[in-house]
């Protein structure tokens, strides 16, 4: 029997048939993917096969193949640095969530993970949510991270779960495809998805006010079946992004600013660093490409870890307000 992977709780997985019933299965022994070293072997999005088998009066599955994966999202493991942690797979399009200051998203956090989503081919939207929040400054930030990343040719959306504004153009983009939802705990994923369907009525916290960050609702990522021909993935809150086996010479093709101008730099294999005639450095120059996104670029070069650290913000912040002048 074939079907798609709606929960995973690590050792159970809640599998969906072409039927469209839902069955609990789990895996036998190591269940390995080739060339990938997973904390996770089978994630929410999945295509496999299974076979049923009766234990105790209840019929259970034992899932014995995945299907090839057309793409998906993976980050470094949190405790297993040498290990990969695949966030959801076989995605159509991922909504990475943005808030200025309750919880603050650090531009690094935003890059790198526009940079995976490149990387796998997969279409990024970045969602600005809690625009009712905003006080003038915020909405000054807001608006020029907005112009920054639509520069870039990124879509950018502001909505308001709480005040339902942006929410017709967020579903119009997720109508017929399997969406992600991602971002920092406490950004409002859950709320958001509430909003959209109401019906679900995911579990929701409030913002720790002694670190001004979002408590983890979301245990475990699911796939959700919604009313306007719809699938969305809402996913845990994510603190840090470690980007994963990349090259040094290929990650500036994930920059798609970067990309444009390669080929007019004096080296082939220009890293856009000390090189002499760097057309990405001239266009930095130039203030044509954004310092945030080239010192993100730089520390994922260097190998540099990006985690959840106010002092990061605050940094980022300063450069910010340096580059608007």
């Amino acid at each position: 029997m074939t079907g798609i992977v709606y929960k995973s709780t690590g050792s159970w997985y809640i599998v969906k048939s072409e039927q469209g019933h839902f069955v609990e299965c789990r895996i036998k022994g190591k269940f390995r993917m080739k060339g990938i070293k997973s904390t996770n072997p089978i994630a929410v999005g999945d295509l496999v096969d299974y076979e049923l088998e009766e234990s105790n009066a209840l019929v259970t599955g034992v899932i014995n193949k995945i299907h090839d994966r057309k793409n998906y999202i993976v980050r470094k493991s949190v405790n297993l640095s040498k290990q990969t942690h695949i966030i959801a797979s076989n995605i159509d399009i991922v909504f990475l969530l943005v808030t200025i200051n309750n919880p603050p998203t650090t531009t690094s956090f935003i890059d790198r993970f526009l940079v995976t989503a490149e990387a796998y081919g997969i279409e990024a939207v970045l969602v600005f949510n809690k625009i009712d929040t905003f006080d003038e400054a915020s909405l000054d930030e807001q608006l020029f991270m907005q112009y920054v990343y639509e520069n870039i040719g990124y879509q950018c959306l502001r909505v308001s779960a709480l005040d339902h504004k942006g929410l017709d153009t967020l579903k119009a983009l997720m109508k017929d495809k399997v969406s992600m939802f991602s971002g920092h705990s406490g950004v409002g994923k859950s709320t958001l998805v509430n909003a959209i369907e109401p019906s679900l009525n995911l579990k929701t916290k409030q913002i720790s006010d002694s670190h001004a960050q979002g408590q983890h609702t979301t245990t475990f990522a699911e796939m959700f079946d919604l009313s306007f021909g719809a699938k969305i993935i809402d996913t845990p809150g994510i603190r840090g992004f470690g980007v994963v086996d990349m090259e040094k010479s290929e990650i500036s093709d994930y920059f798609p600013e970067f990309f444009k101008l390669k080929g007019n730099c004096k080296f082939n294999n220009c890293l856009h660093k000390e090189e002499p005639k760097c057309a990405v450095k001239e266009a930095l120059e130039k203030e044509e490409i954004s310092w945030s996104r080239y010192n993100s670029y730089l520390k994922i070069l260097e190998g540099d870890e990006e985690h959840y650290r106010t002092d990061i913000y605050d940094e980022e912040r300063k450069n910010n307000d340096k580059s608007r002048g």
